[in-house]
């Protein structure tokens, strides 16, 4: 009789943990699915990549949700997470395109609205951008993190976080005021 108390006590204990656990794992990801997805999509430039990853993203979250001490830490837990399911990728079987049909692919998703095209000039431009300036970059005007927290995501020190934050603009600036990136070229 005592063991049968116990284990309804027990039952009791473990289901109430896991509403408990459900009810935060979706408040968190109301909160932040969209952000975490839009740093994703930039990451790889592909909507359904961006989706399959960003989907990843959340199913280990839900695995290690207890390790999840600080809830302020989320986002920066979370793009940390899907960073690495990004990298993952790489290590999967890849395709590979001929350059002439990524041309292709890319002026086919194209719109002809001068917004998307503006919007299409920068992803490609900040796509270009070496990983070790693009990733902080990211993480900073995607993510919104400071120059601290990118530092710790990335796990560098603050300072050169800063520095390669101040060369991607830098370069990216450069590369959308050429003459020819711009249009106005007079040849």
């Amino acid at each position: 009789m005592f063991d049968s108390w116990r284990n309804k006590k027990s039952s009791t204990t473990v289901s109430s943990d896991m509403v408990s656990k459900q009810r935060r794992y979706d408040s968190l990801v109301r909160a932040l699915h969209t952000d975490i997805y839009r740093y994703g999509y930039w990451l790889c430039g592909d909507k359904h990549i961006a989706e399959d990853i960003t989907q990843e993203t959340f199913l280990r979250a839900w695995r290690s949700l207890d390790s999840l001490k600080d809830e302020k830490a989320a986002k920066a837990w979370l793009i940390t997470i899907l960073r690495r399911e990004n990298a993952r990728r790489f290590e999967r079987k890849q395709f590979n395109y001929s350059d002439v049909e990524q041309e292709f692919l890319e002026d086919t998703f194209s719109s002809s609205t001068e917004d998307h095209a503006e919007q299409h000039l920068l992803q490609r431009q900040i796509s270009k951008l070496e990983l070790e300036y693009r990733e902080p970059l990211l993480l900073q005007v995607i993510g919104g993190f400071s120059g601290e927290e990118i530092a710790k995501i990335l796990d560098l020190n603050r300072n050169t976080v800063m520095t390669r934050l101040f060369r991607a603009r830098n370069q990216l600036k450069d590369a959308l005021e050429q003459p020819t990136i711009r249009g106005q070229s007079n040849g």
